[in-house]
């Protein structure tokens, strides 16, 4: 299981957070593609998955529009 929290997610920079996403994203879409052919072990890692990727999502977009506040 995932274990990431908000505060380890917003001490890592911008171009960390999206080099997860796009690790996460690509683990998702096999595990995707394991799931469609019934292969998949672990059912409950895409829906961690897809928070972790959601959450990252969000600390982006508070920072984008911090940015633009200031």
């Amino acid at each position: 299981m995932i274990n990431v929290k908000m505060k380890e997610i917003r001490e890592l920079t911008n171009e960390e957070i999206v080099k997860k996403i796009d690790e996460y994203g690509e683990e998702l879409f096999n595990l995707r593609l394991s799931q469609a052919t019934g292969n998949l072990e672990k059912p409950s890692r895409i829906r961690e998955l897809r928070k972790l990727v959601a959450r990252m999502k969000t600390v982006l977009k508070e920072r984008e529009l911090n940015e633009e506040a200031n």
